[in-house]
């Protein structure tokens, strides 16, 4: 999930993808100051109303996680999943549990930009897969 165990981690690489295709694309079109002076404008713009504020609270709260397992989980999975994963966003996250059979086991999980889909419904594909890339 989230690199280096934090969720501002999560938020900064987003953020440094976008700053560089912005930069790449400022760069092409030879309009880095022009570039550079909207953003110190759209930056004011957000300073003096409050809204950058807003946004990076917001951007912080989206340690949500949405979790979907094949079947009902016990409260002592629903509790590993918590604590899961508070180890990977470095704070409490509110886990939304979606039950869905068809994955026959395991789980998917989506928190912020990330998912990592650990279920056996997955797994079986790409092993069927492999197997046809063999025979």
């Amino acid at each position: 999930m989230a690199e280096g165990g934090s969720q501002g981690t999560l938020v900064s690489g987003v953020a440094q993808r976008y700053a560089t295709a912005l930069f790449e694309l400022a760069e092409e079109a030879g309009a880095i100051d022009t570039g550079a002076a909207a953003l110190d404008n759209f930056n004011g713009l957000l300073s003096a109303s409050g809204d950058r504020d807003r946004l990076i609270q917001s951007a912080a709260r989206t340690a949500a996680a949405e979790v979907t397992v094949a079947e009902e989980p016990t409260a002592k999975r629903v509790d590993e999943i918590r604590a899961a994963l508070k180890g990977v966003a470095g704070k409490d996250v509110d886990v939304s549990i979606k039950i869905d059979p068809a994955l026959i086991g395991g789980l998917i999980v989506k928190m912020g930009s990330r998912m990592v889909d650990a279920s056996l419904k997955t797994k079986l594909n790409s092993i069927r897969l492999a197997m046809k890339e063999v025979g």
